[in-house]
């Protein structure tokens, strides 16, 4: 329904690029009232001018969404601007891809940091604001979270984790009325999937194009996906039209997973 999200206030992690300022686009258009969280306050800039002239002009808050002391920050200055919170997006989060043996520690703690932990505090901490409107949760998840992959391990394993800790936030979600549900990305044209991309091809010893054209004709994909992909299911998840999608999560991926689900 156009214009719902009208004076809505939209919370958006990882939201200055790609999937995140998709989602924010999308919202924005709605009429939504918008906050773009991310680490680099250029980036963000960048994302809240494209957005401001196709709807309300965005709310920035740049912060390392890998420390409590950033995620409590997001939450108060939301907290002080406008009192309210209707939808909250976690997405940030950039795991490494590459070979097992060559991943040290420091970097699953860092992926676990950002998009696992990052995930948790913001939502615990918008949870009061949430319940008294009644609001939502969208989590950014991805395809490996049902789909490992030896040269994604660590991505993998944190959108396990994030998937379990959705279906379980959502039985509380179904106490205090805040919907929550899981989106399951695919191979999508982002710059973090070009990162990605890069990583898995050092690791196999193959260039891009190969992994590009090889996943394709493995998943018998028409294309790639696409931010606005992601953004047209997060918008109808906090719809009134999905209001009784509950502790789901959805893949967007064209296809591509294997077996049932």
């Amino acid at each position: 329904m156009p214009g719902e999200f009208r004076e809505k206030i939209v919370v958006i992690s990882g939201a200055s690029r790609g999937i995140g300022r998709g989602i924010a686009l999308a919202f924005a258009r709605e009429g939504a009232q918008t906050v773009l969280a991310s680490s680099s306050a250029e980036n963000l800039a960048v994302a809240a001018k494209a957005i401001a002239a196709e709807g309300p002009e965005p709310f920035t808050v740049a912060g390392d969404l890998r420390t409590l002391a950033a995620c409590e920050q997001l939450f108060q200055r939301v907290n002080e601007r406008f009192k309210r919170c209707d939808v909250l997006v976690n997405n940030a989060g950039a795991t490494r891809a590459g070979a097992f043996v060559d991943l040290p520690d420091a970097v699953w703690l860092e992926g676990y940091a950002l998009k696992f932990f990052g995930c948790v505090r913001l939502t615990r901490l918008f949870w009061p604001l949430l319940k008294a409107s009644q609001g939502s949760v969208v989590n950014i998840i991805g395809g490996a979270a049902r789909t490992p992959d030896p040269e994604f391990l660590i991505g993998g394993s944190v959108n396990a984790a994030m998937a379990n800790f959705t279906k379980g936030l959502s039985k509380l979600g179904n106490r205090d009325d805040v919907n929550v549900n899981a989106i399951h990305p695919g191979n999508t044209d982002t710059e973090r999937q070009e990162q990605l991309r890069q990583q898995r091809a050092a690791a196999l010893g193959k260039t891009v194009e190969e992994l590009r054209s090889e996943a394709l004709v493995k998943n018998n994909m028409r294309r790639f996906g696409k931010p606005e992909d992601i953004a047209a299911l997060a918008l109808f998840l906090c719809s009134e039209r999905g209001r009784h999608i509950q502790g789901t999560a959805i893949a967007v991926d064209g296809g591509a997973t294997p077996g049932h689900y």
